[in-house]
């Protein structure tokens, strides 16, 4: 299983620190059509699709990705929601993804959210967040294999040269 790996890719193209992170459009951000949005908002700011599939999880597998929240008082409902519908699952790769693309998606209250945020721009509800996105390397590494036990794919895209120095 190929699960992304912090590392360096070089050729004669580019020499840059990789890294991917996992967003998982939530059940709100399905039923609201914006699964497109979101992948083209990661895909324009450069970030490579190595992984994508829509999925119904089971109430157990959301159990197991929220495994380290199970002492929350909000666990019950939020697994809950999250098993209530399809989901788009992405892993993205690029430099950096982990912090930019936390910053991409804003703050986990959507009225915490800049405008110009995936959150800030769709989010209405602390519970709607429209997205779970990885919040560290680590993190990422852990949801990848949960999400994805096929692993990615590895390949490089023409436009890197154009984003990479």
């Amino acid at each position: 299983m190929q699960v992304c790996p912090s590392s360096t890719v070089s050729d004669h193209l580019s020499s840059f620190d990789r890294s991917c992170m996992i967003v998982v459009v939530k059940v709100d951000g399905v039923q609201r059509s914006l699964v497109g949005e979101i992948l083209g908002r990661f895909e324009r700011r450069g970030y490579k699709i190595v992984a994508l599939k829509m999925t119904h999880p089971s109430k157990e597998h959301v159990e197991n990705h929220y495994a380290d929240l199970k002492d929350k008082p909000f666990f019950a409902g939020l697994t809950s929601f999250m098993s209530s519908g399809p989901v788009v699952a992405i892993v993205f790769e690029g430099k950096d993804v982990v912090k930019q693309g936390r910053a991409m998606l804003g703050a986990t209250n959507p009225l915490a959210s800049a405008s110009g945020t995936i959150r800030g721009d769709f989010g209405i509800d602390m519970g709607r967040n429209i997205c779970h996105g990885s919040d560290s390397v680590e993190s990422a590494k852990k949801e990848i294999a949960l999400w994805f036990p096929e692993g990615i794919t590895q390949y490089r895209l023409t436009a890197d040269a154009n984003v990479y120095e």
